[in-house]
């Protein structure tokens, strides 16, 4: 991946050549891929069309058969993985400082096109920040962007006001300057934007990127795990995209389409997988254990990972923390925004690739294809040298792992259910405030979705334990510490919730689905945190601006 910042350009200048204002949206100079591969199915398919229906019978026939999405075969995995730099921020008397700059630029995504992108300290994406528990962190984010924006902390336990949601709007040219001490366990986090109702927009331009916590323990004791990052602990930031003729990403991905034959409608689907922004990517490996840090970044893709050659991995986290034992797999499922920790092993001189094979959606035709249900992606080839370093074993109990949460007989039961783009029968509002929780309580969420479609919940603020899932006992890779949970198309998740410390009344934190078209059409609900006991005298408005 190559890049070039644009710093310097004069506002509503094109970028070299590419036809667009700096930053602005792209023109759509070229059909994508996807849909011309559609548009070529039309005319074999338009006399079938007619006679079952008519024009509704060949729109839908048109896009249905273009959605079953694959690159098997088509890669050669000539480019080796980009490894987004390391930022470890800079000490003082006041904690950690990141100083982090939001900026316009052009990428090289594809061989030999420019891309139009928005990055963190560079063109595209972010670096990875990484901070250890008991630590004061400051942020001074800079928003060079064309547009207003903000800065959410995926998976950090802080104040509500310092959450980066849709109510901390960073308006271009400013600086906004959160500031937390971490008190979380080890754990995998990211940043992301989240500007109400232009979230998708933003992430699918390029800002995101990781947080990794440490813990001492970990560190001092030495537990087993590689942690060398960049070398046996590997960050892989896997998203979709789909690219127009002209280099220019497809913002709404195969959407349009969809809404009119009236599918689908997840939004980016995208037919292009990226790796730490790296197309057809490999990454030679030089240990015999190797930590691949997995980042589902895409707006709505769920991937389904394993190995080529079938070989078994120790699942040894989850978002919010380690698990107790590592659990052995073949086959791990992630939903967007969920994240995880595997180990695998290598022998000298062995390759294999890394696949997303087709998902478990939990939904029916002709939903499941056109959600991604029958899309299989090769995500990036790993080479094992023919000398490889030896690793520490696999530890049978993982330090640090945090505790399952306690959840008490009279702990308070809550009920959302999620349907179209709304949760409990209504849209986001930025001033209405759905839940008043107590501080530290426990509470346990049923969260139901309809039939229509998947979803993602994740909540801000905390982490919660998987208690149900699809009526059963969670099966050992959802037991760990958790913010984001796939919620099967009619079924019912229950969640243990442990509510923040942190005491605001006038400030929420979000709770919504993380498939962006979603969320920024309003699938998303305010929750306050105030003292035990205060719950009913809370108000249930808050300002909509701060």
């Amino acid at each position: 991946m190559t890049s070039r910042p644009d710093n310097e350009q004069v506002p509503g200048v094109p970028p070299h050549g590419t036809g667009e204002p700096t930053g602005g949206r792209p023109l759509r100079t070229g059909r994508s891929r996807t849909r011309r591969r559609v548009l070529k199915t039309a005319g074999g398919l338009l006399g079938a069309g007619v006679l079952v229906g008519g024009a509704y019978a060949v729109n839908f026939a048109v896009v249905y058969n273009g959605r079953k999405q694959s690159n098997v075969g088509k890669l050669k995995f000539a480019n080796a993985v980009h490894i987004p730099r390391l930022l470890e921020g800079r000490t003082d008397g006041a904690g950690r400082l990141f100083e982090l700059k939001a900026r316009a630029g052009t990428t090289e995504l594809l061989p030999g096109k420019q891309t139009p992108t928005w990055g963190v300290n560079g063109s595209f994406l972010g670096p990875t920040l990484r901070a250890r528990r008991g630590e004061k962190v400051r942020i001074a984010y800079d928003n060079r962007l064309p547009e207003a924006t903000t800065l959410h902390w995926h998976g950090m336990h802080l104040p509500a006001t310092m959450d980066g949601g849709p109510h901390q709007m960073v308006q271009p040219g400013a600086v906004w300057k959160p500031y937390w001490t971490i008190e979380q366990p080890a754990s995998t986090l990211w940043y992301h934007p989240h500007p109400h109702e232009e979230t998708a927009d933003h992430v699918t331009r390029g800002i995101a990127g990781m947080f990794i916590l440490d813990d001492e323990k970990e560190i001092e004791e030495r537990t087993g795990l590689p942690r060398d990052y960049g070398v046996d602990d590997i960050p892989l930031i896997v998203q979709d995209r789909t690219f127009n003729d002209d280099g220019t990403m497809e913002m709404r991905g195969a959407s349009t389409l969809e809404s009119f034959a009236g599918v689908g409608g997840l939004g980016v689907l995208g037919d292009t997988i990226l790796v730490n922004g790296t197309y057809d990517p490999h990454l030679k490996v030089t240990s015999t254990l190797v930590r691949l840090r997995l980042m589902n970044a895409s707006n709505a893709r769920v991937y389904n990972f394993g190995f080529t050659d079938d070989r078994e991995f120790h699942l040894v986290a989850q978002e919010n923390g380690l698990l107790e034992r590592p659990v052995p797999l073949r086959r791990l499922q992630l939903a967007a925004a969920e994240r995880a920790e595997i180990v695998v092993r290598f022998e000298p001189g062995h390759k294999t690739v890394l696949r997303s094979f087709e998902p478990d959606l939990g939904i029916g035709f002709p939903t499941a294809r056109m959600d991604g249900g029958q899309d299989t992606f090769d995500i990036i080839e790993l080479r094992a040298a023919q000398r490889l370093s030896k690793s520490e074993p696999l530890p049978g109990r993982l330090r640090d792992a945090p505790p399952a949460i306690e959840v008490p007989g009279d702990a308070k039961v809550r009920k959302f259910r999620m349907s179209g783009t709304q949760i409990n029968g209504k849209d986001m509002e930025m001033t209405r405030v759905d839940v008043v929780a107590a501080a530290r309580a426990v509470e346990l969420w049923d969260v139901t979705a309809s039939g229509d479609g998947m979803h993602t919940l994740h909540v801000h603020g905390l982490a919660f334990n998987v208690v149900r899932y699809k009526g059963k006992r969670p099966p050992a890779h959802l037991r760990g510490a958790k913010d984001t949970v796939h919620v099967p198309a009619g079924e019912t998740v229950r969640l243990a919730v442990a509510m923040p410390r942190y005491v605001n009344a006038d400030f929420p934190y979000m709770f919504h689905c993380h498939v962006l078209k979603h969320e920024d059409r309003g699938m998303m609900g305010q929750f306050t945190v105030v003292r035990p006991g205060t719950e009913a005298d809370a108000p249930r408005t808050v300002s909509a601006h701060h």
